[in-house]
């Protein structure tokens, strides 16, 4: 068993407002879930405005698997919203 924990940071220079990225990270956040049944939070800099950082959290049997299911998420990011990442960092346990 391979538990996984991705931590990503994006920026999005269009954010002005909490409000604007409280918006972005729970569509973000809820649209993860929904397409790879994975854990995710907003893990740190909530008070900075431009700046997002999610831990995204999962199992899966083996590398393989874990390595397919981190590399959709990644391309999954990218297609599904317009922030820019800064840091896609994997650890393994």
């Amino acid at each position: 068993m391979i538990v996984s924990i991705i931590r990503v940071k994006l920026y999005a220079p269009w954010i002005h407002s909490l409000k604007e990225k409280r918006k972005l990270v729970k569509s973000l956040c809820q649209k993860l879930k929904n397409r790879f049944n994975v854990s995710v939070i907003e893990s740190d800099a909530q008070d900075i405005h431009q700046t997002i950082i999610v831990s995204i959290a999962f199992l899966s049997s083996d590398n393989a698997q874990a390595g397919k299911t981190q590399e959709g998420i990644y391309h999954f990011i990218l297609s599904s919203t317009d922030a820019q990442i800064l840091d896609f960092d994997v650890e393994k346990l």
